[in-house]
């Protein structure tokens, strides 16, 4: 049986940067580039799973959309021991926004029909939190967000999960397999590539898939298919804070007197 793992290379800003001429984007020269964090842990139980089955039982597919630069995450999750890792690109998929992302990967688990899908819970540059639930709608499988604890043999029909809810609360499930899982943070504990992992990682080769392996036309991805997009990318004016000091009733009157005053109306 397979494991997809859905992973992105994420953005991280330098300590200086600026915006993009066309204000839509960080200037590519200031962002550093690393695995998304979440995803480290939605690998990682997957070869939790894959370890605990019979040696070439379980079968592990990291699978991530983006250009060529996205190959050195991937890498890293060969590394850590997935078995095979796909990057799909194709130029008119530059601006595709979460949706459209989850579509494209829904393409891929079409065609390797795995057992589970996990991806991370959202990620940490746009923390759009909806491409894993993205790619459940465009199959039609059953889905589980925020998953904190998973319970799951491979090929059962069903895996047992808690889900993380507000106040620190767990909700228990039973969901039907094949599913699609995000997982959280703090669901295990992410190992180091080791070395031996990352010198055969370096030799193992990334499959790049197209559109057209996927059956998809430039129409349906890009910009012009995202439902939603930027329109404008600015740095916010620092604010200032203020200690209200005095009884409840000497704040509340100091908190009118400001909200007066900011809306210009102050005597």
């Amino acid at each position: 049986m397979k494991i997809v793992v859905a992973v992105k290379q994420v953005a991280a800003l330098d300590d200086d940067f600026e915006i993009r001429a066309d204000g839509l984007d960080v200037d590519e020269d200031f962002l550093m580039y690393d695995l998304n964090e979440w995803d480290d842990y939605s690998l990682e139980e997957a070869m939790k799973i894959k370890e605990a089955a019979a040696e070439g039982a379980v079968e592990v597919i990291a699978v991530s959309v983006g250009p060529e630069r996205v190959d050195e995450s991937l890498r890293k999750c060969l590394a850590k021991g997935a078995d095979r890792a796909i990057r799909v690109w194709d130029d008119a998929m530059e601006g595709s926004d979460a949706v459209t992302i989850g579509r494209i990967l829904a393409g891929v688990v079409k065609k390797e029909a795995p057992a589970m899908v996990f991806a991370g819970v959202q990620s940490s540059d746009q923390a759009n939190a909806a491409t894993g639930m993205a790619i459940a709608a465009s199959l039609d499988w059953p889905h589980a967000a925020v998953v904190a604890e998973l319970d799951y043999q491979p090929g059962a029909a069903t895996a047992r999960i808690k889900r993380e809810l507000e106040g620190g609360m767990l909700q228990a499930v039973e969901i039907d397999c094949p599913a699609v899982l995000t997982l959280q943070l703090g669901i295990n504990k992410p190992r180091y590539a080791s070395l031996r992992g990352i010198k055969q990682a370096a030799a193992k080769p990334i499959e790049h898939w197209s559109l057209g392996d996927l059956g998809l036309d430039a129409t349906q991805v890009g910009a012009t298919a995202a439902l939603s997009r930027v329109r404008r990318m600015e740095i916010p004016v620092k604010g200032r804070a203020q200690m209200i000091e005095g009884t409840i009733a000497e704040q509340a009157a100091k908190l009118i007197e400001i909200i007066k005053e900011y809306k210009g109306e102050a005597a």
